[in-house]
């Protein structure tokens, strides 16, 4: 298939109906392979038994108590971190910009070290919470190192590495310095669903939530994000509101993600190209696509993660960071090379 073909295939509804299927079925065999493999055995019949309610005995509360819970998790986290890093690559016009590579996720996960340092006993609201202060102060400090809203792409590229790369070394430091407190965020700061239960997936369902309905009410706005700012105000349109508008979108998404799974590498980065290479660039195709990807690729890699230490869990991360550190090095010599 050539080029010029594949973009006429993109636009064709019989495409995009398959290619809504294909991530919706990919999305539900990754829930049927992480509610049924893992490290107890569950038969096909406890697995339907326990999420029909036929059943109340050890397996049946397993897994509505432990892998269901964290199977949707992963799923909600993934959604949030893709369509954060979708919004991230549209509001700075980059196509390697992501909350993780921009520091955003590390602002985030340094405030929630911080809240740990100081009392060991954080609620998952007050962690989301410290999140979103976090991942804020995070955005502020690229913008400010940047210079602005006005910054090219490169120079904007330059201050989030930065950042990131300070943001994560304090948090590492804090954590050496407050062992006893913050021991366990060891694993948690690599990135792991490992330990989701339905308190996490009921705290962080509100954010996703409403996180999309925002998302659904900027969608005719988005648009702009293309146009340079003093060509959006020329045609009386407000770029920079609707800028803001996505940056806080991010910190709301990433932040919260961030705060109950810890900084998940580089499905923010990832899963938006894929989907728009499968897609093109029409956001009200390319946006809920990139959902669907970004619940599926997470799902799978925290069922995988299950495995690399079998019998014990590894973190998600592990597994994120091993598929998406090759990723970068190709979108990044491909940018080098020229093409688009």
């Amino acid at each position: 298939m050539t080029d010029r073909t594949f973009p006429e295939k993109q636009k064709r509804p019989a495409f995009l109906l398959f290619l809504f299927g294909a991530a919706c079925f990919a999305l539900a065999a990754g829930f049927a392979c992480s509610l049924k493999w893992g490290t107890a055995h569950v038969t096909w019949r406890e697995l339907l038994e326990a999420l029909t309610l036929r059943g109340e005995d050890k397996a049946h509360l397993y897994i509505r108590s432990l892998r269901l819970p964290r199977t949707l998790t992963a799923c909600l986290v993934g959604m949030q971190l893709a369509i954060a890093g979708l919004l991230t690559q549209l509001a700075t016009r980059n196509p390697l910009a992501s909350p993780h590579v921009f520091g955003i996720n590390a602002g985030a996960a340094l405030a929630v070290v911080c809240g740990l340092a100081a009392s060991a006993g954080l609620t998952a609201t007050q962690s989301v919470l410290l999140a979103f202060a976090g991942a804020a102060a995070g955005a502020a400090l690229i913008g400010a190192l940047a210079g602005g809203g006005d910054s090219h792409p490169v120079r904007l590229a330059l201050a989030g590495i930065t950042i990131h790369f300070l943001l994560s070394s304090l948090t590492e430091g804090l954590i050496l310095l407050n062992a006893h407190t913050t021991e366990s965020v060891l694993f948690w700061l690599v990135g792991s669903v490992s330990q989701a239960g339905w308190l996490q997936a009921r705290t962080l369902l509100p954010f996703a939530a409403g996180g999309m309905l925002l998302l659904l009410l900027l969608l005719p706005s988005l648009k702009l994000l293309a146009l340079d700012d003093e060509l959006a105000a020329g045609l009386g349109q407000k770029a920079k509101a609707v800028r803001a508008g996505a940056i806080v979108l991010v910190i709301v998404l990433a932040g919260s993600a961030v705060a109950l799974c810890g900084p998940i590498g580089f499905v923010c980065l990832i899963v938006p190209h894929i989907a728009r290479a499968l897609a093109g660039h029409r956001l009200p195709v390319l946006i809920p696509l990139t959902a669907l990807l970004g619940g599926a690729l997470l799902v799978y890699a925290d069922w995988l993660s299950r495995f690399i230490a079998f019998p014990f869990e590894s973190p998600v991360g592990i597994v994120t960071s091993a598929v998406g550190a090759p990723f970068f090095i190709y979108m990044a010599l491909r940018k080098a090379g020229g093409k688009p």
